[in-house]
């Protein structure tokens, strides 16, 4: 069975396509749009070797409708065929939508009243659903949801303190889960006892996992709270958003300033790449502020999810950032000795699957995260064992 895993953000499109049988997938494609709707635009696709199908600058603005164009050319390109079934990652599930889902009308029309949780993401991903369903009408599709991972938490971890009359949505629901979903995955035994998982990224946020069980996680109502981000604030005092209002701030304004402009690029007043920022950083003073900050805030949000824990056995860096900034990891895991954390510093600068010394009270591990996998497992087990994996609508 062939399956075509989409992803699609605010600017972007990633796909893979894998080759599923009952016990594994294998990689045939993989490759991104990158700066949709931008003055230049790359798309670029490799095979499982590594070999380029296509890889190209436009200079003409790339519009999702043609991004998707160019992802059912690059398959033909390398000679795949026509994937038998298509899984999306859906950043938001809601508090019914506890796991993966075919694709129907209903759940469409269920899923668009959610935009307004996080237009950034959703919107361009459902809407990347109805074009695959124009395109092709029999096409089978399947909805991954990120929020399903947490909606495992206990009930007090979902918990806001606002009154019960703000109705039942207004909870706390947790992203990035099918990052953390394929990383208990990839421990295999290892998931077993008190594990933190640090998704480092353009998005970032850390899960609190007992014996492969979620039990907290930082971002909350939406994907702007928790952790610093690329261009997101994170937690903010609901204060600050008061003065702004009171400010003449419009919806609009907020939104982009919490969106767009804040994060690592806030700060730093010049990038929201951690790797511009670390060869910035012993020139200007503003990149280096923004590197320590995002430092501070993960080791502050670490300390409180090992306290829900109750110590700590396995630490695992993830995302753009846990995989491949081994300065970040090594700042990180010094704020974090007092839990037990210690990175070996060759076997950091390396990247090793291992970073800790074989001595270490706690395990720290580079486990590099692949989302499109874990959408590619959901897709083959929702076709072979429908009932079980048929979304859930709680009463």
């Amino acid at each position: 069975m062939k399956i075509l895993c989409l992803d699609a953000g605010s600017s972007s499109l990633k796909f893979a396509v894998f080759e599923s049988d009952d016990k594994s997938q294998r990689l045939l494609l993989r490759g991104a749009a990158e700066g949709l709707g931008q003055p230049s635009t790359q798309f670029w696709a490799q095979d499982s070797t590594g070999k380029s199908v296509d890889d190209a600058m436009s200079s003409n603005r790339l519009d999702p409708e043609t991004a998707l164009d160019r992802v059912f050319g690059a398959m033909a390109k390398a000679e795949i065929g026509v994937a038998e079934a298509i899984g999306h990652r859906i950043v938001f599930g809601g508090p019914d939508h506890v796991a993966p889902a075919l694709v129907t009308p209903a759940l469409l029309a269920d899923l668009d009243r959610f935009v307004q949780f996080d237009p950034m993401h959703l919107r361009s991903q459902l809407d990347l659903v109805t074009r695959v369903s124009k395109r092709d009408p029999n096409a089978i599709q399947v909805a991954c949801f990120d929020t399903a991972f947490h909606q495992r938490m206990p009930s007090i971890a979902k918990r806001i303190p606002l009154p019960r009359s703000v109705g039942p949505l207004i909870q706390r629901y947790g992203y990035h889960g099918l990052s953390f979903e394929y990383i208990i995955s990839a421990l295999g035994n290892a998931s077993a006892g008190r594990v933190l998982i640090a998704h480092l990224g353009s998005g970032s946020s850390l899960a609190a996992v007992r014996d492969g069980q979620p039990v907290d996680t930082t971002m909350g109502f939406s994907p702007l709270g928790g952790l610093m981000m690329g261009t997101r604030p994170g937690d903010l005092d609901p204060g600050v958003l008061l003065y702004l209002i009171q400010a003449h701030y419009s919806a609009a304004e907020l939104e982009t300033l919490l969106t767009e402009r804040s994060g690592l690029l806030g700060v730093s007043d010049a990038s929201a790449s951690m790797e511009t920022l670390l060869d910035r950083a012993a020139a200007d003073r503003q990149s280096m502020d923004a590197i320590e900050l995002f430092v501070y805030q993960v080791r502050k949000h670490a300390g409180a999810l090992i306290a829900v824990l109750g110590g700590l056995d396995t630490l695992v860096f993830t995302g753009g950032i846990g995989e491949h900034a081994a300065p970040i990891r090594n700042m990180i895991a010094d704020g974090l000795m007092c839990a037990g954390v210690r990175v070996d510093p060759a076997r950091n600068a390396a990247s090793d699957a291992v970073i800790s010394p074989d001595d270490s009270l706690v395990t720290v591990r580079v486990i590099p995260t692949d989302e499109s996998q874990m959408i590619a497992r959901h897709v083959r087990d929702i076709l072979v064992q429908p009932r079980e994996f048929t979304s859930v609508r709680r009463r």
